[in-house]
């Protein structure tokens, strides 16, 4: 077998979700042909998909070394590079790929990409607008805008770009289901509503279904089995299903239309002239919508014999995100709360990042809840009730920050230089939640000065609940 077959191979490896059964096929080709500049392409590939960011670059630096003339190892350079938050470099690497491919999408769009998170908005648009002159009908470009647009509360521009999502993600809709709700008259209608993207989209979004019910529509909510027991509680909800089983085992009535939770607030702004943010204002009640029984939060009231001000923390989200680098944070980072006087800290990280409280020097100073929680009631089930038991919570955008703020819990959210489009550019406030505060990091990469603020404003709070303020 020649070395292209093994490459072509190993690719489909690859290609199946498996970078590290590939990395090793790619590091076989380079033990006999170690100056292989394709070969180490693709191993630069394999370790970038596996987050190994400087070992990626170091593997395109490599190929670029033996062939400069190389516009796809200078464009994923300047990938790995960005990762790294190596700014200039990158940029600078774009500008090889397009120099050296004239007319080349990717580098375009990956240089708007660079400049966008940032936090140079305005640069990142114009490679975005160039990449559109090449290729005026892609929609990845197209749904990147209208992410930029919502940002900047552009919504008459926003939602319309941001719609070209669904040029990738068909496989959300469901077949057979009624037809894609375009902002018609909901009144006297069926609904049947989907997330389309992670818990914490869900989470936010379900208050969709209420708006739809205040105007007189009925509501079927598809969604994860596991969120079935969190969701049962919303108001607006007239039926909830699992997914993963054909919508016609259900005995469903007729369905008119099929939206997705973020398709109605989509929808509803268009329809009725309102910002997109005004739309949970119809909701009985915002602050609180989401209520896990007082059963289940007394004895959670019980099992944590932990003394108060008790204040939650999450730093680490799915790394699968693709933008999960700006809005992750290292467990050292929230070190200096550890010395606030007067309060406990509980960790609410499970799975990713929980590690990293074996490897902190003050992991003994943060409370751990059990590893069984949330198993036999239903995702989130205990890990609610256990925020309806803290004065606090303090964490990056994750599935948390939504949980929390949903159940009316006060929440400090933490953001990076350009945040998700729902929590737009400035304030400390949102209107998609009463009990959020916003903390917004100044300078990309700059975790400690967002953390100093933190640290002043916890002291503060702790002493106003010390004097009864």
């Amino acid at each position: 077998m020649n070395v292209q077959d093994v490459l072509a191979r190993a690719w489909q490896v690859h290609q199946s979700g498996q970078p590290a059964e590939a990395e090793a096929a790619y590091r076989q080709v380079l033990a006999r042909y170690p100056r292989h500049p394709a070969t180490l392409v693709y191993l630069g590939i394999a370790l970038y998909d596996q987050r190994r960011f400087a070992e990626s670059a170091v593997a395109y630096q490599d190929a670029l070394t033996i062939q400069p003339q190389f516009p796809i190892a200078w464009n994923n350079l300047g990938n790995s590079l960005r990762m790294l938050g190596r700014l200039d470099e990158a940029d600078a690497c774009f500008s090889n790929a397009i120099s050296q491919q004239p007319g080349y999408l990717s580098p375009l769009k990956n240089r708007g990409t660079l400049w966008i998170w940032s936090g140079e908005v305005e640069r990142g648009l114009a490679a975005y607008h160039e990449a559109l002159r090449l290729a005026p009908e892609e929609p990845e470009l197209h749904r990147n805008l209208g992410v930029i647009y919502l940002l900047q509360q552009r919504y008459e521009e926003g939602w319309p770009e941001y719609r070209y999502r669904w040029h990738f993600l068909p496989a959300a809709r469901v077949p057979g289901a009624g037809a894609v709700w375009q902002g018609e008259d909901p009144a006297g209608k069926v609904f049947l509503l989907y997330p389309e993207q992670g818990i914490g989209d869900a989470i936010h979004f379900v208050r969709a279904a209420h708006t739809l019910r205040q105007a007189g529509a009925r509501t079927i909510l598809r969604c994860d089995p596991k969120l079935i027991p969190l969701f049962s509680s919303i108001g607006g909800i007239d039926m909830l299903i699992p997914d993963g089983l054909p919508i016609d085992s259900f005995g469903l009535p007729r369905i008119d239309y099929q939206a997705s939770l973020i398709d109605v607030v989509d929808r509803w702004y268009g329809r009725t002239g309102q910002l997109a943010v005004a739309y949970p204002a119809v909701v009985a009640d915002p602050a609180a919508y989401i209520d896990v029984g007082a059963t289940l939060v007394d004895f959670w009231r019980r099992s944590l014999v932990i003394p108060g001000p008790r204040v939650g923390i999450c730093w680490q989200g799915n790394p699968d995100f693709h933008a999960d680098v700006y809005r992750s944070i290292s467990l050292a980072e929230f070190a200096p709360l550890t010395e606030v006087a007067g309060v406990s800290l509980v960790s609410l990280q499970h799975g990713y990042g929980s590690e990293q409280l074996q490897r902190a020097s003050f992991g003994d100073r943060i409370h751990r809840l059990p590893d069984t929680i949330d198993r036999s009631g239903g995702a989130f089930m205990d890990t609610a009730a256990i925020i309806r038991n803290l004065d606090l919570v303090i964490t990056i955008d994750t599935s948390t920050a939504h949980l929390a703020a949903a159940l009316g819990v006060p929440v400090w959210l933490l953001l990076g230089r350009v945040p998700d489009w729902r929590w737009l550019q400035s304030g400390a406030t949102s209107d998609w939640y009463p009990t959020i505060q916003i903390f917004r990091q100044q300078r990309m990469g700059d975790w400690s000065s967002l953390f100093d603020q933190v640290v002043d404003e916890l002291r503060a709070w702790v002493a106003s609940r010390s004097v009864g303020i």
